[in-house]
């Protein structure tokens, strides 16, 4: 007898359908075709265990297994319950009929319970994009995929409960999430706060417009300046995400395995801090198996990369293409797969190999030369894509010992949650343009048109620190996004200079 159950395979960020064929004939053997790895290959010891020990019989005939497509790779437990239903099915134990309903997803073990798996919340849409009735899964991973509206959702702990459900035995609920009743809580609800960084408010400024526009920062200065503290401060002043973007990062860290058991949907945006020794499989993903890196799993939040020139230069390069497209290709012999990337690079480097513009205690060590080679670890065109070069300097006693608290983050979240508000409408007609930061070239001719004094003090600076077209671009989006936290309409000169004054790495002798 031949039947189909449906189960879904995740190919970057989205679901592909897969339909399970399960024949049962004269004989006895077990045969398992359609690109299946080594895992579910060896599916039919934990199938036979679980269906056994779960008070049903795993029939002793010839059984055939297809998954289709057949040119498609099938990866990880997952297929499990699937298969074992459609064995379940075609030796005649459990009716067919409702089997086309659902997408059928879980891994067993011997027992018969059902674990959890990932890549929930893309299967999930990918089930009600071809108009499933609903989804049977493990119970853990309800509430991810309760995410998706339209669907029904069964989180069930054994296969007893599953086959107790499609013969009509045992009644179970659509599970309902209660998220969208639940509050949402202050997101700089942290022991985080710029109220506690001493002095450097031109850095803090620097970090308010990055975050307003969602450009790309680095800050370079000695140690003790305050760069990672101050780091660490901007996911207290980002905006919240609104419900596409959290879906989209939930799809991502879904796929990657890093949802684990009721946690749902991804409500702040993330902060990724990969360690300099990080390869570049671990940074842009990839592997034999290919798998999102921090790059794609910083997808709308903040990539930090603490002591940039640490980093190996192989690997600091790979950024450059999801910097410029905010996608990240990985291409394989046989699939090619593209990750969304679009990410705040926040980053932060000493000056020298000693930490310092000048070592104090033996300047006669010090060699401009030295300084430039140290600095010119991090390649011209990456440098061009970040949009700010913020020199942080020493705080001085006198701040330091202020015990009057500075400004803090809730006050600076909510100028640029405004600014952020005037972006959303200004890019309202363009799908995928959300921030100053993702504007086209076409998007900037639009929206950072200049008055005559703008664009000679523009040019001046053009050709005095001999920026790059792209270089020219960063200044104009930075500038709309000043113009933005002023509630400007258009870009004055004032503007331009403040954005200009942040592009350090690209004056002569800003070293001191």
């Amino acid at each position: 007898m031949l039947t189909k159950v449906y189960g879904s395979a995740v190919v970057g960020v989205h679901g592909v359908l897969v339909t399970v064929e399960v024949n049962i004939d004269r004989g006895i053997a077990y045969h398992l075709v359609g690109l299946p790895d080594s895992a579910i290959r060896e599916s039919g010891y934990r199938i036979s265990a679980a269906i056994k020990n779960s008070g049903f019989k795993f029939p002793g005939k010839k059984i055939t297994v297809n998954m289709a497509p057949a040119d498609l790779k099938k990866e990880g437990a997952s297929y499990d319950l699937t298969i074992a239903l459609g064995v379940m099915a075609a030796s005649g134990q459990i009716s067919s009929e409702r089997l086309n309903d659902f997408v059928i997803m879980g891994e067993l073990s011997l027992d018969g319970s059902i674990n959890s798996i990932n890549g929930v919340l893309p299967i999930s849409l990918m089930a009600k994009r071809k108009g499933f009735k609903g989804f049977i899964l493990p119970y853990d991973n309800g509430l991810e995929a309760s995410l998706v509206k339209e669907l029904e959702i069964y989180p069930l702990r054994n296969l007893k409960q599953v086959i107790h459900f499609l013969k009509g035995k045992e009644s179970f609920e659509p599970f309902r999430n209660k998220l969208d009743k639940v509050q949402k809580k202050d997101l700089i609800d942290s022991d985080l706060d710029f109220a506690d960084v001493k002095g450097q408010s031109l850095v803090k400024r620097s970090m308010e417009v990055a975050a307003a526009g969602g450009h790309n920062l680095i800050l370079i200065g000695p140690p003790g300046g305050g760069k990672t503290m101050m780091a660490k401060r901007m996911a207290t002043i980002l905006p919240p995400m609104n419900r596409k973007e959290m879906l989209e990062t939930t799809k991502i860290h879904s796929v990657a395995g890093r949802i684990k058991g009721q946690k749902g949907l991804i409500w702040k945006r993330p902060f990724r801090a990969p360690h300099h020794t990080i390869t570049k499989v671990g940074l842009a993903g990839g592997g034999v198996n290919p798998k999102p890196g921090e790059i794609s799993l910083a997808h709308n939040g903040v990539l930090f990369m603490d002591e940039l020139s640490e980093f190996k230069g192989r690997v600091l390069e790979v950024m450059r293409q999801p910097l410029e497209d905010r996608e990240l290709t990985i291409s394989r012999a046989k699939i090619a797969v593209t990750y969304p990337s679009s990410f705040m690079l926040l980053a932060s480097m000493n000056p020298g190999q000693n930490g310092y513009f000048i070592d104090y205690e033996n300047p006669e060590t010090y060699s401009p030369l030295k300084t430039k080679r140290y600095l010119g670890k991090i390649s011209g065109p990456l440098l061009d894509r970040i949009d700010m070069h913020i020199e942080v300097k020493p705080v001085p006693f006198e701040k330091l010992s202020d015990h009057r608290r500075g400004e803090g983050s809730k006050s600076i979240r909510e100028r640029v949650i405004k600014a952020r508000e005037i972006q959303t409408r200004r890019f309202l007609k363009y799908g995928q343009v959300e921030y100053n930061a993702q504007m086209t070239v076409s998007q900037i001719r639009e929206y950072c048109e200049l008055n005559e004094e703008s664009k000679k003090l523009l040019k001046t600076a053009m050709q005095t620190l001999n920026l790059s077209a792209r270089a020219y671009d960063r200044i104009l989006k930075v500038s709309r996004t000043i113009a933005d936290l002023d509630g400007a309409d258009s870009i004055f000169s004032d503007h331009i200079t403040e954005a200009i004054q942040y592009r350090g790495l690209d004056r002569e002798g800003w070293m001191g």
